[in-house]
């Protein structure tokens, strides 16, 4: 199987033989905490690695396992570790990376908890984070050094919707001696293929396209084997036992199992279904995205329209190249002021007024007000998130549909 939706929604054969004993088209829920063992002999192993078995569903549970292998199949990679949250992915994998007198080089434009758990959340644990414009190659070649323990970028940040050359910055991280991580949240592995683009840690919050209809939280870490981990010094010594799989047995064996950040086993189960539909609903909002931008170039209340989609776009041509020539399902706009903003907004009859992205409604946020409340009006301009911007998350509702309830919150 080749395709991406035949391989979304059959799956990899199945790990279990027991799956098979009744036929099952689903993989069954094991909403269990423990796991019973024959003999002493037996969890021993199980607790030492001699043997793989689940034995804590704070480390591995069987549903969730099977979402991981799905996920891996669309995905690639050595291997997936499957979180309780997107922020649970990215606080995990930095915690395996970096540490006090360390740091990481990241992208100025990042999502705003991202921003703030890089800044404030661990800067008293000691680790710096130097945020940088990404588009500048020159500017993230400085800021690296022999302390940088990673380069951390969005594939399109979020809500400025800024897109990053990912070949050329990963040729600059490897030949600085640090890994790529990239948030791929906006895109996903269906429209991004991370690791083919140099990317070595690839982190998606499941909550959004992949789970569909918002129904769980969760986050993703890939590990797109390409990156030597005895040259992390954090890693070094898992890379001595166990090589290049040496992040990924940290995961599970310290980072992961003791911040306790662990996937629900009911959630994982209803990610698994939401990978079955990813194409079909990720093509949809992406075509509505791109027909909303271009409706709302046109609105004279509107002043500025962002979306990779349009050829105004500086980063136009470069998401078209990474994106296999889709755009993603976000785009934002400018209206006069915050007043504006709030006026457009409480108009809304059929656009949902709440956060989240990729869900299957669309959704409409103030930025600013919001997800970006927590800092200064300074921070906010120097991030590019001004007071009149309006984010819109396109959904798979009729376009005309979505059309209409702008244009009447616009009159």
């Amino acid at each position: 199987m080749s395709g991406f939706s035949t391989r979304a929604v059959h799956g990899p054969p199945p790990a279990d033989s027991r799956r098979e004993q009744h036929g099952d088209l689903r993989p069954p829920v094991h909403d269990t905490v423990s796991f019973a063992f024959a003999s002493a002999r037996e969890i021993a192993d199980a607790f030492s690695g001699r043997k793989p078995a689940h034995s804590y569903s704070r480390i591995t549970n069987p549903t969730v396992e099977e979402f991981e292998r799905r996920v891996q199949a669309l995905a690639g990679g050595r291997g997936v570790v499957a979180l309780a949250s997107g922020m649970a992915a990215i606080s995990t994998v930095i915690m395996a990376l970096g540490g006090a007198g360390s740091n990481i080089v990241a992208g100025r434009s990042l999502f705003g908890n991202t921003i703030s758990l890089l800044a404030q959340t661990l800067r008293p644990w000691g680790l710096e984070a130097r945020f940088v414009d990404m588009t500048d190659r020159d500017a993230v070649a400085a800021a690296i050094d022999q302390d940088t323990r990673a380069l951390f970028l969005e594939s399109v940040s979020n809500p400025q919707l800024e897109v990053c050359d990912l070949a050329a910055l990963a040729e600059l991280a490897h030949g600085r001696g640090v890994p790529l991580i990239l948030d791929n949240t906006a895109t996903t592995f269906y429209l991004c293929r991370a690791g083919e683009l140099g990317a070595d840690i690839e982190l998606v919050s499941s909550t959004k396209y992949i789970s569909g209809g918002g129904s769980s939280v969760g986050g993703l870490i890939i590990d797109h084997g390409r990156f030597d981990w005895s040259r992390s010094p954090r890693l070094a010594a898992f890379a001595k036992s166990f090589g290049p799989f040496a992040l990924l047995v940290a995961l599970r064996r310290e980072i992961s199992r003791n911040i306790g950040a662990c996937l629900a086993p009911h959630n994982a189960y209803l990610q698994t279904l939401g990978l079955e539909t990813l194409a079909l609903r990720v093509d949809k909002s992406c075509v509505n995205a791109q027909a909303l931008a271009e409706f709302l170039q046109g609105q004279s209340a509107v002043r500025r329209v962002v979306y990779p989609g349009l050829a105004s776009h500086p980063d136009h041509e470069l998401a078209r190249r990474q994106f296999n020539g889709r755009f993603g399902g976000i785009l934002t706009f400018e209206l006069a002021d915050r007043d504006s903003c709030f006026a457009f907004l409480d108009k809304l009859r059929l656009i949902c007024r709440a956060t989240n992205i990729n869900d299957n409604k669309t959704l409409a946020i103030h930025p600013a007000s919001t997800i970006f409340t927590e800092f200064s009006p300074e921070e906010r301009e120097k991030m590019g998130v001004s007071e009149g911007m309006v984010r819109i998350s396109a959904g798979i509702e009729d376009f005309a549909d979505l059309r209409d309830d702008i244009a009447q919150a616009l009159s």
